[in-house]
């Protein structure tokens, strides 16, 4: 007997979730290796200059992951729209639970506000850990709802309005995270964040999927 298709998407984000959750904690089981190898003392800026090797291989961890991610939303869903919305919600899920797990195991980030290196491709992101925090939970909300739409047979086709503004977002925010080159680069105490970037780049990512999401229509 086929289960009902209200089952089949309650069952897939469900499992989604977990995986996400798992993930998070085997991401953050690593870092918690690592920074007792670098950072004995404690994880703190400035940062300290590793090896080469060390930093090829955390390139590849991280492309790892995201291949990882990449991989279970196009398992999940059918259709591109779908799988866009499965891969947030992962992503999102997953960055979140890293800093659940981080600070269930090594009692850190001490606050939100703490400063941490976010990712290294194509330069090292710092920012405080609430930056990212935030941008997951609108990736989580906005994944939801994208993969609640499919369920309910409707269609989702971004306007050019919704790219200019999905681009822009990416823009901002991305700089957000990397403009302190020195920071993340040389080793020096990284410049105060620049949170007008982050609300300005949530609240275009918000206003894309909103300009979009009221011009969704039934599928035939």
């Amino acid at each position: 007997m086929i289960p009902p298709r209200s089952h089949s998407y309650k069952l897939s984000l469900s499992m989604i979730f977990l995986f996400a959750v798992a993930m998070g904690y085997f991401e953050a089981a690593v870092v918690v290796y690592i920074r007792e190898a670098f950072y004995p003392e404690g994880f703190s800026f400035p940062l300290k200059m590793i090896s080469a090797r060390f930093i090829i291989i955390e390139l590849f961890r991280e492309i790892s992951t995201i291949i990882m991610l990449i991989t279970v939303a196009v398992l999940s869903g059918k259709k591109f729209w779908e799988r866009f919305g499965y891969f947030l919600i992962l992503f999102g899920v997953w960055d979140i639970f890293y800093y659940v797990w981080l600070k269930a195991t090594i009692n850190w980030p001490s606050t939100l506000f703490d400063w941490d290196i976010l990712f290294l491709i194509p330069l090292p992101w710092i920012g405080p850990v609430i930056a990212p925090g935030l941008v997951a939970v609108l990736m989580v909300a906005i994944g939801v709802s994208l993969t609640y739409l499919h369920h309910k047979g409707y269609s989702y086709k971004p306007s050019p309005a919704t790219w200019m503004m999905a681009v822009a977002a990416t823009v901002v925010l991305l700089y957000s995270f990397i403009r302190d080159v020195e920071a993340g680069l040389h080793q020096t105490m990284p410049q105060p964040y620049r949170y007008e970037l982050l609300f300005i780049g949530l609240i275009l990512y918000s206003a894309a999927y909103i300009v979009s999401y009221r011009k969704k229509q039934k599928t035939p």
